[in-house]
């Protein structure tokens, strides 16, 4: 017997295969979202690197279509859907696969091409690692969009239940939370609206059901608030209702609360962990390694450079991403630059003098600075390139101090040549090594002067990164510190508003006499704009508050403030009263949340203590000491192989070429100045990745966050690198001298 689903789904296959005969075009399904609104939207909001993502998906699809099990199919279908990801699933096993092939195929040809196993073998290895890293790639977007999404729910929660207290129509409460939300719980949000515009759902219940599956694995506690806001639908009795609305922010606050406690308790581990594998054992590891290259003639610096500057930075961000993943639901500040874009098309201020300010791209001024510094610190390679046979001498205790001296091109720096108590600023010496690449060959610098101007490269690097990052959030961050001084006053001054309107004043005075009783706070000033505007400009309410010029919401650009603007405009169109309740629920509603965030806050000052003790302090000052030590060992062993070469060139028969043979044991060694370019670089990487991590524990998903800590501890920490290595450098260097010279 036919059912009546069959029947329908054969009436509805009998015209759609018409309409395409007719049409001569293949009819794409009924779930697939097609609006050019939303299109537009999820192009505007996508983070870039999903959006590169999705091309090399496309490219990788025109080549190879691989067989997928139908349940591994499905959860690639849903965990590209949580990710918004256009993709098919075999598309993105296709980039799995096909990306790394390339990857080998280049280290194969560039093995074959340079005759050089090291960089072939590395390519190769990166293409083998990509393969399990690009097959979990769409797992690691759909966890970080559910990291940033879970860190906007409290909000959520809070714009939906505001609105429904005074107008219960949920899927006006779902627009009114999507306006005032940045991506991605917007964009989530927004996709719920257009699912039932575009008929896939018949109601906003029913799509905001299936969008909370997603959730039910990950957060429960979000998916029980929504269902006591979608109860309170049901409600009769308003009592009833507003209780049910009242819990469901009570739920998502305690449950928040809770979490995040085991969350604490359980990253003390992980952290050490980080900790020691990232940053203790590798710098500590440097210290042997100048002797193991010193007898190994094999290594060179570039290998130590691909080790600390490519293969650890990247473990150590895989790790600190692992951890920031398990973080659940939390609180954190609001990124302004994503909800007014326009704040980040405005260039930094240099200089400001009366009415006349200099401005410029941040990145331009950032990579001016840097460029200049980078050239000073590459100036010994650069000075040997043009200059192969001129050296510089520095003398101690002489008639000179400063001089130049003439080396010679085959032979390079012999000792010597800059007097006893000298030392070259440069020193490139004859290879000692035996391998082809290397024998008789100039290599260095080996000189003080050159690993003293090496210094000068990471700290270009950091001040790139940092002067980048603090031009880029300045504006912002002034604009978002204001606004969270308004919040933090903001719930006094709605009540205070909600009791003069509660008094029976109408709105445009009851704004003003909430501005003589705040004055010189920064509420009063919100207050004050918005009374200016009614008085002076005849503004109505609602566009002394939101107009895009003069409006006091766009002085105060806060989701918090501008949401309970639109709250108190609407409601108070229903009367006084109801705007006087709406405003006072709402004042209770911030300080719940402000006290739930403080005491969140609280229990995660230890670890991120720990983390910016490590960034501040610990990082930067044993990575200085490692490299002055490493400039010590380098200077004792290459004075005492030319000492014993010298003292083997003047001995006679078997004995001068056993002592010719005992200097050959010290090989040449890594030149301090391209270790200390290594070290330096990792150092500045290091100092990012923790950065990032301490801020995703205390903030979650806040960009802007972030890169203002990222611009902070970078510069600081990288000149206390520099200041330290330096220091110990110099007195290292002093001491192995004297050390060498009384034997």
């Amino acid at each position: 017997m036919v059912t009546k689903d069959q029947l329908y789904d054969n009436l509805v296959a009998r015209y759609k295969s018409k309409l395409e005969n007719e049409l001569g075009v293949k009819l794409e399904s009924e779930n697939t979202i097609t609006t050019k609104d939303y299109d537009q939207f999820r192009e505007e909001m996508m983070p870039l690197r999903h959006s590169f993502y999705e091309r090399l998906c496309k490219l990788a699809g025109k080549v190879f279509k691989p067989d997928m099990k139908p349940e591994k199919r499905d959860a690639l279908v849903e965990t590209l859907g949580v990710a918004h990801i256009t993709a098919t699933p075999e598309e993105a096993v296709a980039l799995g696969l096909v990306l790394p092939l390339f990857f080998i195929l280049i280290g194969a040809g560039v093995g074959i091409a340079l005759n050089t196993m090291f960089f072939a073998g590395v390519i190769v290895l990166f293409g083998l690692v990509m393969i399990p890293i690009l097959n979990k790639f769409p797992y690691f977007l759909a966890n970080s969009w559910r990291l940033q999404a879970s860190n906007q729910m409290v909000q959520c929660i809070f714009f939906v239940v505001t609105y429904m207290r005074h107008t219960s129509n949920l899927e006006l409460a779902i627009r009114f939370a999507a306006d005032h939300l940045s991506p991605p719980l917007s964009l989530d949000l927004k996709k719920v609206v257009y699912d039932v515009e575009m008929g896939q759902y018949d109601t906003i219940q029913e799509s905001l059901e299936a969008y909370l599956e997603t959730w039910k694995k990950f957060n429960p506690e979000f998916i029980e608030s929504l269902h006591l806001i979608e109860g309170s639908l049901m409600e009769g009795n308003e009592q009833r209702r507003v209780e049910l609305l009242d819990k469901s922010l009570d739920v998502m606050l305690t449950e928040t609360y809770e979490k995040m406690l085991h969350y604490a308790h359980n990253l003390k581990s992980p952290i050490q962990t980080l900790h020691m594998l990232g940053v203790i054992l590798p710098i500590l590891g440097l210290v042997i390694l100048p002797l193991v290259v010193s007898f190994m003639e094999g290594v060179r610096w570039y290998h130590v450079a691909v080790l600390y500057d490519i293969i650890l930075p990247v473990a150590v961000y895989y790790l600190a991403k692992t951890i920031l993943s398990t973080r659940p639901t939390g609180y954190g500040d609001t990124d302004i630059g994503a909800t007014h874009p326009e704040l980040l098309k405005q260039g930094a201020t240099l200089l400001k003098i009366g009415k006349f300010e200099l401005k410029a791209s941040p990145l331009a001024f950032a990579l001016v600075i840097g460029g200049i510094l980078m050239l000073i610190g590459l100036s010994p390679v650069i000075f040997h390139a043009f200059a192969p046979t001129q050296e510089f001498c520095v003398e101690f205790g002489g008639d000179r101090i400063f001089f130049p001296a003439q080396v010679s091109e085959t032979e390079g720096f012999k000792l010597g040549d800059c007097g006893k108590n000298g030392f070259a600023l440069l020193e490139y010496r004859k290879s000692s090594a035996k391998s082809p690449d290397l024998a008789g060959k100039i290599i260095g610098p080996y000189g003080l002067g050159a690993s003293v101007v090496s210094l000068f490269f990471p700290l270009a690097l950091g001040l790139i990164v940092s002067l980048y990052f603090s031009l880029r959030t300045r504006n912002l961050l002034e604009v978002r510190e204001k606004s969270k001084r308004l919040e933090q006053e903001f719930a006094t001054a709605l009540f205070q508003l909600g009791n003069r309107l509660a008094d029976g004043l109408p709105a445009e005075a009851a704004v003003g006499r909430v501005a003589e009783v705040m004055q010189d706070t920064v509420s009063g000033t919100f207050f004050e704009v918005v009374s200016t505007n009614i008085r002076k400009l005849g503004l109505g309410l609602q566009a002394a508050i939101f107009h895009p010029k003069y409006g006091a919401v766009a002085l105060f650009p806060s989701a918090v403030i501008e949401s309970s603007m639109r709250v108190l405009v609407e409601s108070i169109r229903k009367g006084p009263s109801i705007a006087a309740h709406s405003l006072q629920n709402i004042s209770r509603y911030i300080k719940e949340i402000h006290q739930v965030n403080e005491r969140l806050r609280d229990m995660m000052a230890d670890i991120v203590g720990d983390i910016t003790s490590q960034i501040n302090f610990m990082a930067p000052a044993i990575a200085g000491i490692v490299i002055g030590i490493t400039s010590m060992i380098t200077t004792i062993l290459g004075k005492l192989s030319g000492q014993i070469g010298k003292l083997g060139s003047e001995g006679v028969g078997a004995g001068g070429a056993s002592i010719s043979s005992i200097a050959t044991l010290f090989g040449d060694g890594i030149p301090t100045y391209f270790f200390q370019l290594s070290v330096g670089i990792y150092v500045v990487e290091i100092l990012v990745i923790l950065t990032i991590m301490a801020n995703g524990i205390q903030n979650g998903a806040d960009t802007l966050g972030e890169q203002d800590a990222i611009g902070r501890n970078v510069k600081r920490s990288t000149i206390l690198y520099c200041a330290i290595a330096l220091i110990v450098m110099l007195i290292f260097n002093t001491i192995a001298n004297q050390i060498v010279q009384s034997k």
